[in-house]
């Protein structure tokens, strides 16, 4: 089965309201690799890879997010895997 990575950044009110940890917990729960991190601007990017069907899930998760979350656009990037292992919140 092939690897497939995605990065999004997720745009609504999604910092304060235990966004990364969640996806942090989905992301594991799925079997994937990657980071999500907080942006500047009040948004939060993430990358993220694995198997086929479930970065389709956790990007499909990420437009609604964890409860209090209110995310209005996720715009998703295709990219190539880079064989990353394990999913953390980067700082």
């Amino acid at each position: 089965m092939e690897t497939v990575r995605i990065r999004v950044v997720v745009q609504g009110r999604v910092q304060g309201v235990w966004f990364r940890d969640s996806m942090r917990r989905e992301a594991e729960r799925l079997g994937l690799a990657g980071w999500v991190r907080n942006l500047p601007d009040g948004n939060v990017e993430a990358a993220f890879e694995g198997l086929a069907d479930a970065v389709e899930r956790l990007t499909d998760w990420c437009h609604h997010g964890p409860p209090g979350a209110r995310v209005t656009s996720v715009v998703p990037r295709d990219e190539p895997p880079e064989g990353l292992t394990g999913f953390r919140i980067v700082r």
